[in-house]
């Protein structure tokens, strides 16, 4: 029986990841790098430290960490500043579906806490959930498992009872280290095979997850 539901923000609530990758698109290339989309892909749901150390992995030691840190804030800053962040297709109608239920909801990011509250306040969503566990309160990123479990323990629910809505293989991976039943719903990155055989389901949009649940809730309250 689900008892909690923890949402991922960038690229599952808010539709970020085309801002982001443009930004670290520009970055890259003022220092004379190539990020191509599959090296992006390799990027996304992880928090900042944890991408810019696979960028390192990948062009070498002779990248410039902190000018590159300083500056891709800047980049996302202007990205992120051009108007309101878009929600994804469907959060309003399963967040709706979720209070009717009274399921307590968490948001859990690799995004810093002071821009999670902002975005999801600009979207109109913030109120809509008792918990935010944000990627600088945790010691390790997705893959790792912290941040659910952390989402878990702030909302008092077992791992075993929250369902994680997730739109990338990291954090699919972190969902099911934390011992929590996944949903995949992809975003600008395509599913890779792995990550689909690790979620417990795929779906094209927030609005099928919404139908979804919609009948699992029924079959529950027949059942009872």
């Amino acid at each position: 029986m689900i008892r909690a539901v923890i949402f991922d923000m960038d690229g599952l609530l808010l539709d970020t990841e085309p801002l982001y990758r443009a930004a670290w698109q520009k970055a890259c290339a003022h220092f004379g790098y190539e990020l191509t989309f599959d090296l992006y892909k390799r990027l996304a749901g992880r928090n900042r430290s944890d991408a810019v150390r696979m960028l390192v992995d990948r062009f070498g030691e002779k990248f410039p960490i902190e000018p590159f840190r300083v500056l891709v804030h800047e980049y996302e800053e202007v990205e992120f500043s051009k108007g309101p962040i878009p929600k994804r297709p469907g959060v309003d109608v399963l967040l709706s579906l979720l209070e009717a239920q009274n399921i307590p909801r968490a948001v859990a990011t690799s995004s810093e806490m002071a821009r999670a509250k902002e975005w999801l306040a600009g979207a109109g969503v913030l109120d809509m959930f008792a918990v935010l566990a944000t990627g600088d309160q945790v010691p390790r990123g997705k893959p790792a498992p912290d941040i659910f479990l952390l989402a878990a323990s702030r909302l008092g629910a077992a791992s075993g009872d929250c369902l994680v809505l997730e739109d990338a293989e990291p954090g699919v991976r972190a969902a099911r280290a934390a011992g929590m039943r996944v949903y995949l719903v992809p975003d600008l990155i395509p599913p890779t095979p792995e990550g689909v055989k690790l979620a417990e389901k795929l779906f094209d949009s927030l609005s099928d997850v919404a139908r979804d649940l919609e009948y699992e809730f029924a079959s529950t309250d027949s059942a009872t």
